[in-house]
């Protein structure tokens, strides 16, 4: 009997730790949905604190556009960029697709698309916060 209970005490810790390890997961991709989303809406209300919020104190933009030569943005140049203004664009171009693509333990990569654009992210988890560390942004003509 003691063999029994030690067995089905063993199954239950078991049982909790891999619960445990499959709803981390699960609470990171729907954290990092949030982060991205606040960033793409950051953008289009020109909210600068909230822009400001969801990136990494590293975080480095690139801006592809067809024969352009590749834009570089900091995480001050994107912040003062969104506290000049939100954009002047129509209610219904400003949606947006978020989908997560890989969660790695403290880092993560993102896609966003939206109607002129597509962002690849790269996200860090700080201080239990998920920050956007880099962008890479194809612009569409």
């Amino acid at each position: 009997m003691r063999y029994f209970a030690a067995a089905l005490s063993l199954v239950f810790f078991a049982t909790l730790t891999v619960n445990a390890q499959t709803s981390q997961p699960a609470d990171d991709a729907s954290a990092i949905r949030a982060t991205v989303t606040n960033y793409i809406e950051a953008y289009y209300t020109g909210d600068a604190p909230r822009m400001a919020h969801t990136l990494h104190p590293h975080y480095l933009k690139l801006m592809l556009h067809g024969t352009i030569p590749v834009r570089q943005y900091s995480g001050a140049d994107m912040v003062r960029s969104v506290q000049a203004g939100a954009p002047d664009m129509a209610t219904a171009s400003k949606t947006e697709q978020v989908s997560v693509l890989d969660i790695n333990g403290t880092i993560a990569s993102a896609k966003l698309i939206t109607p002129g654009w597509v962002d690849y992210m790269t996200l860090s988890k700080v201080d239990g916060a998920w920050k956007i560390l880099s962008v890479v942004q194809q612009i569409e003509d």
